[in-house]
């Protein structure tokens, strides 16, 4: 995908839509179906099939079965044709998907389905989430060159920030929070664009800022600059305190790994401030000493008293630390059950508020360390490897900088193996590129050699 910044500037100097036609027409059939396909998935996650809802409606958190029947046909759908698209052409990036450590979290997730507490819903939820996260593996592979990948993702990053600025300006009460909001009326001013909420307005904003530091790093001198200034004043004004502390500070992170030399110096430099940041946090209700030592800090690390909600999920780990309650099954009941009486908020709460506690208490502790070693550790070794290679040294720091952003989102919100979240879908693209890239050479590198 790399190209001179002579040429990269005479292309972007034209209309997104006549760069696209170029592109595509240069492409047979099959590699701009590809194409298609990578930008579909990238539409369907972020912008959604049900953008801008109303959250002034009383029906707004009420699921609607043909809605969710239609986005369950979707995703399978697309997800069955990025399958048939990368099968033929990319069986060997395929066949390195089958680890042990892969078939592990599998059959794991598998027997935590079969001891459910709530089978039909696990089953269920579990069928998007692997359509959702069969595509984000597979969009590494879709587009046939590094460049048509660039494309793909800077045309759907714009078509995103166009029709969440076109919201904010045009239709302010279906892409601001307002105080007439069912839920959560104190968020009210608080820009959301077309998500539901302005938290995961944020963090696509903070992966989208890292998107167009990356197209800028390549050589597009307009469309790279476009995506990272839109994307960060748009996170300024949705107030998501976490994103906006983390967007550049994460960046500078994965600098520093990126120019680090040894792995086990960026494991430390990349886990310690994870493993703190979670001991400051989940662990200061479970240790009266670092609970003491929170209260010392000068900021609230408990994020406005989320410690009742992680007692009431330490106490729900508790409960089964092997098996689990089910994947994606717990939240759905949580008034009914007694584990934390009292725990008005706790006992409400749609999740943990933190994705490793969340998965613990779902797939239990041996499904939460299987999770760590593919998701956290695994990724870290890749990037060592394709470093070492010398292959895409830009997409590979995108991707460590948007897997970093995830591990450390993941200590205050859950979206780890969360069916269609966004943010999900970004990071398992993220590790599925970073998995790749260890192993492959993109289409550039291996003609360059010739």
């Amino acid at each position: 995908m790399d190209r001179s910044a002579a040429d990269m500037t005479d292309v972007e100097a034209r209309s997104l839509g006549h760069v696209l036609r170029d592109r595509l027409a240069g492409l047979d059939a099959v590699q701009a179906a590809r194409c298609l396909v990578a930008v579909g998935a990238l539409l369907l996650v972020l912008v959604t099939l049900d953008p801008f809802p109303d959250l002034r409606n009383p029906d707004v958190t009420t699921v609607v079965g043909g809605r969710m029947a239609l986005t369950y046909v979707s995703w399978g759908l697309l997800a069955a044709v990025a399958v048939l698209c990368v099968a033929a052409s990319d069986a060997p990036a395929l066949k390195s998907l089958l680890t042990p450590l892969h078939l592990c979290l599998l059959g794991w997730l598998a027997i935590n389905i079969i001891f459910s507490e709530s089978r039909g819903v696990s089953i269920q939820r579990f069928v998007l989430a692997a359509s959702v996260t069969s595509l984000a593996v597979l969009l590494p592979l879709l587009p046939p060159t590094r460049r048509s990948f660039n494309l793909c993702l800077g045309a759907a990053a714009l078509v995103l920030l166009a029709l969440c600025y076109l919201g904010v300006f045009l239709a302010p009460k279906y892409s601001i929070h307002t105080a007439l909001d069912i839920t959560e009326p104190q968020l009210a001013g608080d820009w959301r664009g077309s998500f539901g909420h302005k938290n995961i307005a944020s963090a696509v904003m903070t992966i989208l800022v890292y998107v167009g530091i990356y197209l800028s790093a390549v050589g597009s001198f307009v469309m790279g600059p476009a995506v990272a200034a839109l994307s960060g004043i748009f996170l300024i004004f949705t107030g998501g305190k976490t994103s906006t502390a983390l967007c550049l500070a994460i960046y500078a992170l994965a600098s520093l790994v990126y120019v680090t030399p040894g792995l086990w110096l960026k494991r430390i430099i990349c886990f310690a401030p994870l493993v703190a940041m979670n001991l400051l946090t989940v662990g200061s209700v479970v240790s009266p000493a670092l609970g003491a030592m929170t209260r010392l800090l000068p900021l609230d690390p408990t994020f406005t008293g989320r410690s009742a909600i992680w007692e009431f999920a330490l106490a729900a780990v508790a409960e089964k630390p092997i098996i689990g309650h089910g994947y994606a099954a717990f939240w759905d009941d949580v008034t009914a059950r007694q584990t934390a009486p009292g725990a008005e908020w706790a006992t409400s709460a749609a999740h943990s508020h933190n994705s490793y506690l969340d998965l613990a208490v779902t797939i239990g502790l041996p499904g939460l360390v299987l999770v760590v070693l593919v998701l956290v550790l695994a990724p870290l070794g890749n990037f060592q490897t394709a470093q070492t290679h010398s292959r895409s040294g830009a997409l590979a720091k995108l991707f460590l900088t948007v897997w970093l952003f995830g591990l450390y989102y993941g200590a205050t919100e859950t979206f780890l193996l969360e069916r269609q979240n966004p943010i999900w879908f970004m990071f398992a693209l993220a590790v599925a590129g970073l998995h790749f890239l260890a192993r492959f050479q993109c289409v550039e590198q291996m003609e360059a050699k010739r």
